[in-house]
């Protein structure tokens, strides 16, 4: 037991060497930590660019198919625009920022651990409501609400999309259009270029009639373009689910991380603890504000209280006495009772009228209460009795 005890200082010492080894190896500056920042970026944009080539020489181009008509050409090389533009796309969005808050560097050098991580923002609104979620000990910051500190870049994005490997970048407020725009291009272009591809080996006039015969001759002599289908056809589909998924949020002004954390978030839920998006302005605006400015506003959308109709509610009547001209004037009678006619237009005008004990005031009424008392309905035919 006393060896272990002795043992144990050692086994932590190295522990920690070898967590400060991982994390020299891993920083940003060494080269493992350049390369893990590239992330999957460069291999998309060759695979991308592999694919154009292949597609110009085994099917635009290509001397074993027939030669190319003009308007069959012209749809070949849009495909082939498409895919170009969505690349330029693809650097934007790559080399963007993605909307990074600016990170509080005041006396980051000489503040330590155990110190209060924040000297200046103690008075924030947010952290004297309670949201203590939104202070990020990293960056030091009370960061707004949509926005997230991302693990990968380490830095706090503003409207947080997701954290795409794919282009080695956040997506968020700055560069969300560019990475819309850019599934919008390169799903178009996959579905020309897989249409000109089909075609173009399903019209070869020296292919035989059978099936079984034909798949032979395509894969013997046009084993290009029958690569190029079976990449495109298996990386369209999980490129338009994202592109529709994308789309699908735009029009709502809700993020990804919105919806993973829905529940999360207090400020995306309504009364009762259901879910409701205060950003949502609906369809036209959403959308229109996103494809004119590049992104939507922290703006809340102010909705009306729907209140539900029955207990408890205070309702005037428009056509009431005091419109036509009618005086009511109400005594209290030996049992220091007040009879109130509800709805007057029902019934005949009272001009002056003293009520005494032996006045019946069983008069049904079917218009709205004036809410005097709990539980009478819209409908209800009591009288409304006030002591």
């Amino acid at each position: 037991m006393l060896r272990a005890l002795v043992q144990l200082p050692a086994a932590a010492n190295k522990e920690g060497n070898a967590r400060r080894l991982l994390d020299k190896r891993c920083d940003g500056n060494s080269r493992l930590g350049q390369l893990t920042k590239l992330g999957l970026a460069p291999v998309l944009l060759c695979t991308i660019f592999v694919l154009l080539v292949t597609y110009i020489q085994s099917v635009i181009i290509a001397s074993n198919l027939p030669k190319l008509t003009a308007g069959l050409g012209l749809f070949s090389w849009m495909g082939v625009f498409l895919a170009t533009a969505g690349l330029v796309m693809f650097y934007r969005c790559s080399s963007k920022d993605p909307g990074y808050i600016r990170m509080n560097l005041h006396d980051s050098k000489n503040m330590k651990d155990d110190e209060p991580l924040l000297k200046i923002e103690l008075s924030n609104p947010a952290l004297l409501a309670g949201n203590w979620s939104q202070l990020c000990a990293t960056c030091k910051i009370v960061r707004p609400l949509r926005s997230k500190h991302c693990s990968t870049c380490d830095r706090c994005v503003e409207q947080f999309d997701h954290h795409c490997p794919w282009v080695s970048n956040c997506i968020g407020k700055k560069n969300k259009w560019d990475f819309f725009i850019f599934l919008i291009l390169e799903v178009s272009a996959m579905l020309i270029t897989g249409a000109v591809t089909s075609i173009r080996v399903w019209t070869d006039p020296t292919a035989p009639s059978s099936f079984g015969a034909w798949i032979s001759h395509a894969v013997a002599h046009h084993i290009g373009a029958i690569s190029f289908l079976i990449v495109v056809f298996s990386l369209f589909f999980g490129v338009a689910i994202l592109t529709i998924v994308q789309a699908s949020q735009i029009s709502r002004n809700i993020t990804t991380n919105e919806m993973t954390n829905m529940m999360r978030y207090s400020y995306l839920k309504g009364p009762g603890g259901r879910f409701s998006n205060p950003y949502d302005h609906g369809l036209r605006k959403n959308c229109s504000d996103f494809l004119i400015n590049g992104y939507n506003e922290d703006t809340e959308c102010i909705k009306e209280p729907t209140h539900p109709e029955g207990i408890g509610m205070v309702q005037l009547a428009r056509n009431s006495n005091l419109q036509n001209g009618e005086n009511h004037s109400h005594h209290t009678n030996g049992n220091d009772h007040v009879s109130i006619n509800v709805d007057s237009k029902y019934t005949r005008p009272n001009h002056g009228h003293n009520h005494s004990s032996q006045c019946n005031h069983n008069v049904k009424s079917n218009g709205v209460p004036i809410g005097l008392g709990r539980g009478l309905g819209r409908y209800s035919s009591r009288p409304v009795v006030a002591t």
